[in-house]
């Protein structure tokens, strides 16, 4: 359970790994569902380690289901980059209540606009976002598999 839990462990932390060289190697800025598609794996960073020190295969079973509801996020992702559905349409911002008129327009018109319908980089066709959806149903599978090896030792 424990071999199993360690990979799925470092499936998620290359796919943040990867995720953060794109954005600061790379210079590509992530948009809002990028954001929420690095979630799941960042909890399942923190449950790998929380296995370790808890052998439970009750954690390996919330593992995978969160690092399948990141897949969930990225394939709406990928539905949005293909024009399948609509993505979200707000954004949010820190305070801005002490800024001038003039200092508001300047923070805005600095900011990079990142949409979450454009597709900023693929392979074979594949978005990240669509990658992102394959791969971490793959994770999800090896989080299963440790949650099932966990039986078998109780």
């Amino acid at each position: 359970m424990k071999k199993l839990a360690l990979l799925a462990t470092l499936g998620s932390l290359a796919m943040l790994l990867g995720a953060f060289a794109f954005q600061y190697i790379g210079d590509m800025a992530p948009c809002k569902l990028c954001i929420w598609q690095r979630w799941p794996h960042g909890i399942a960073i923190a449950l790998g380690v929380l296995i370790y020190l808890i052998p439970n295969r009750w954690i390996a079973l919330l593992g995978g289901l969160v690092v399948l509801g990141g897949a969930t996020i990225a394939f709406y992702h990928a539905g949005v980059e293909l024009q399948f559905w609509p993505g979200p349409d707000t954004c949010t911002s820190g305070d801005i209540s002490k800024l001038s008129a003039e200092a508001l327009m300047a923070q805005i018109l600095a900011t990079p606009v990142v949409r979450c319908d454009e597709v900023p980089w693929s392979l074979f066709g594949i978005s990240m976002a669509g990658w992102n959806g394959i791969i971490s149903l793959g994770i999800g599978g090896i989080w299963l598999l440790a949650f099932r090896a966990g039986r078998r030792r109780v």
